[in-house]
């Protein structure tokens, strides 16, 4: 199985609401990647610019947070 490339802090400052995450580890039952999807502004600190927190969504009643010490766990692209 191909390798994710993990998301990097820049490329997560710039994301939009809509953009579909995929996890790099958890994967769904059919062995495709869960994916996430941005369903908010990327918080951003003026004070620590190397702190962010991504609102997610995930299935029908699933939300979440990706702070930056998670990003190692997301990607832009799913590997098929």
């Amino acid at each position: 199985m191909p390798k994710q490339k993990p998301i990097t802090l820049e490329e997560a400052k710039e994301l939009k609401v809509g953009t579909i995450l995929y996890h790099t580890k958890h994967r769904n039952r059919d062995g495709s990647a869960q994916k996430w999807k941005v369903n908010g502004k990327v918080k951003t600190w003026k004070r620590n610019p190397d702190k962010i927190q991504i609102p997610v969504k995930h299935g029908m009643y699933s939300f979440g947070y990706i702070y930056q010490d998670d990003l190692h766990l997301v990607s832009l692209e799913d590997c098929k």
